[in-house]
């Protein structure tokens, strides 16, 4: 039996549909009955209602040791997609709880259950820093411990850490770093909320450059990868680079929304987030800009994804045909 964790958000929704419907058993965790309804709306937009009842579904929380030796019983193969993402300095000791502790937890059950493979989805925040004397960033790219890394970069880090002391101790493990996942149904969060968002009309645009890929290629790598012979390796999941305006543009062509006309210049978000900063400490609201983010709009990041097309033979949809599926 296949086990999946983070079934409730966007890859782990997009899997469960994707195993289900090659007829594997599933068994996937939850923590809020509610957040169980976001899967199963996916189902039936894809007119996939009939094979719900395939999936077993077990409450358990990644960082809850007991609820999880109970969801481990009788699992063969496990894909560890549960994270927190959260940009804010004030979730640090909530991201080291859930995503370096929790992937801690999980492999060690892998150990102790004699597990056949772990999937782990990672993140290309993950990923190295560049040298001076590279310009594209791949799966040997050394991270650096000096340079500056948000707090989700570095938990994804650690917990990829974890992931290679199973690996040494004997469990047979592939991680995917996948860039900016597009997916849809899961409108409240995500890169559906940023759809929604540039429907209604976001006026500002950036020059800012990274990775992108459909949560469809995602899910299917992952399941050639776990079954595969193949064993501790990483790859890095970027189907295009496009810039932030690029991004707008398309989305808000492809919706009848407004495309954005005002380049917000660096000096401008430096500005912003630290007005954020002050609201947020004034009015013990959550951040909506940190610097991390900010800065993170004219960083011109490249990956490259020429190791999972080499190994696997695999082409990756556009973002073109992936944003007008999800559009929809």
């Amino acid at each position: 039996m296949i086990l999946v964790t983070g079934g409730t958000g966007l890859v782990g929704a997009h899997l469960l549909l994707h195993l289900v419907e090659n007829e594997e058993r599933i068994r996937a965790i939850y923590r809020n009955p509610k957040n169980i309804e976001k899967t199963k709306k996916l189902f039936g937009i894809r007119q996939k209602e009939a094979l719900w009842d395939r999936i077993e579904w077990v409450e358990a929380d990644i960082i809850d040791i007991p609820a999880l030796e109970l969801a481990f019983q009788n699992i063969t193969l496990v894909y560890h997609c549960a994270a927190l993402i959260s940009f804010d300095p004030k979730d640090e000791n909530k991201l080291r709880k859930t995503n370096i502790e929790g992937t801690a937890n999980i492999v060690n059950l892998c150990l102790a259950h004699e597990v056949q493979k772990l999937c782990y989805v990672s993140s290309i925040a993950a990923l190295g820093n560049l040298a001076q004397n590279e310009t594209v960033i791949s799966e040997t790219t050394d991270w650096n411990p000096e340079a500056f890394h948000s707090d989700y970069s570095i938990t994804k880090y650690g917990a990829e850490l974890e992931v290679w002391r199973a690996y040494q101790e004997g469990l047979p493990v592939v991680i995917v770093n996948p860039g900016i996942i597009l997916g849809s149904t899961i409108w409240e969060e995500g890169s559906g909320a940023l759809i929604q968002s540039i429907k209604k009309g976001l006026p500002f645009f950036t020059y800012g450059q990274t990775g992108y890929v459909g949560v469809e290629d995602v899910v299917r790598i992952m399941q050639l990868l776990i079954e595969s012979s193949i064993t501790g390796e990483r790859f890095c999941l970027v189907a295009e680079h496009l810039t932030y305006k690029n991004v707008l543009e398309i989305i808000a062509q492809k919706t009848n929304g407004k495309v954005p006309n005002y380049y917000l210049r660096p000096w401008i978000t430096q500005l912003f987030w630290r007005l954020d900063w002050l609201v947020a400490l004034v009015f013990r609201t959550k951040r909506r800009l940190t610097k991390d983010i900010a800065n993170s709009f004219h960083a011109i990041d490249t990956f490259s994804n020429q190791k999972i097309k080499n190994t696997l033979n695999y082409e990756f949809q556009s973002i073109d045909k992936v944003l007008e599926d999800i559009l929809k």
